[in-house]
């Protein structure tokens, strides 16, 4: 694969486990130098997908031939957001490549919300779940944007979901969050058009992540890997789309919201 990106600075969000770790992987493979964030130290063990963030990141960087920092910081929280964006600058240089990945349909006390639908789920995990996917887009993005907006230059990569689409009796509050989510890079975009800087949101679908596999029943002949379309995605096809969105075929693209999930919602967003 060319390093495309050699040089540039990109900051994953959420990338310790699943989507994050694939979106880290390809950026340092393209030849970017990679903040690695996480919520938690022990957060890739948490589904067998590693042991710590502090080996994950070592990991990558020395896998792909490329600078990691690895970065701890609750998201939801203002002045963490600005400390994790503080810390990657100070450690790699200036971000080129925001992949926002943290999120999740999680209740305050952890695990799922229940009951999870839109009438009977408690008050405190409406917030938890806004907090976690929402408010914590709209924090790393400020804190991120306002880098770029000087340097006038920069790609921005929000992670929504398909459930952003269509309606959820189960998950409401999430397919809400996501849908917010959706709509606040449209803004972002909007606004930062004329410094050069792209805004786009990445929506997987099923996608065979150590939580996804770890956390339901899965039907075993959706894990197969070619000859249908109907099928759980892997998470390799998923981070490829980021390179779209951040390398040289992207420059013209922006606030647009991409569907990655083998067609299952064929419908106008």
């Amino acid at each position: 694969m060319s390093r495309l990106l050699e040089g540039k600075v990109a900051l994953v969000t959420g990338a310790g486990r699943g989507l994050g770790r694939a979106f880290a992987e390809h950026l340092a493979k393209l030849g970017c130098h990679v903040g690695v964030h996480g919520l938690r130290e022990n957060g890739p063990s948490e589904y067998g997908e590693g042991t710590t963030l502090t080996h994950t990141a070592a990991e990558i960087a020395t896998a792909y031939s490329t600078k990691t920092y690895r970065v701890l910081g609750d998201l939801t929280v203002e002045a963490d957001a600005a400390r994790v964006v503080q810390e990657v600058t100070s450690e790699l240089g200036p971000i080129d490549i925001l992949v926002h990945s943290a999120g999740g349909d999680i209740a305050a006390a952890g695990g799922k919300p229940n009951p999870n639908d839109a009438v009977m789920i408690k008050a405190i995990d409406v917030r938890s779940v806004l907090d976690r996917n929402l408010m914590s887009t709209i924090h790393i993005c400020q804190q991120v944007a306002r880098g770029m907006m000087e340097r006038r230059q920069g790609r921005i990569i929000t992670i929504s979901s398909i459930a952003a689409f269509r309606g959820n009796a189960n998950s409401a509050i999430y397919s809400t969050a996501k849908a917010a989510v959706v709509e606040y890079t449209r803004c972002l975009a909007e606004q930062l058009r004329p410094y050069e800087v792209t805004c786009n949101s990445l929506a997987p679908g099923d996608t065979r992540t150590g939580r996804y596999l770890g956390t339901r029943t899965v039907d075993q002949s959706r894990l197969v890997e070619a000859g249908t379309l109907d099928r759980i995605g892997l998470v390799e096809e998923v981070a490829q789309v980021v390179e779209f969105f951040a390398g040289p075929l992207g420059q013209f693209v922006t606030g647009q919201a991409l569907r990655v999930d083998g067609g299952s919602q064929i419908w106008p967003a």
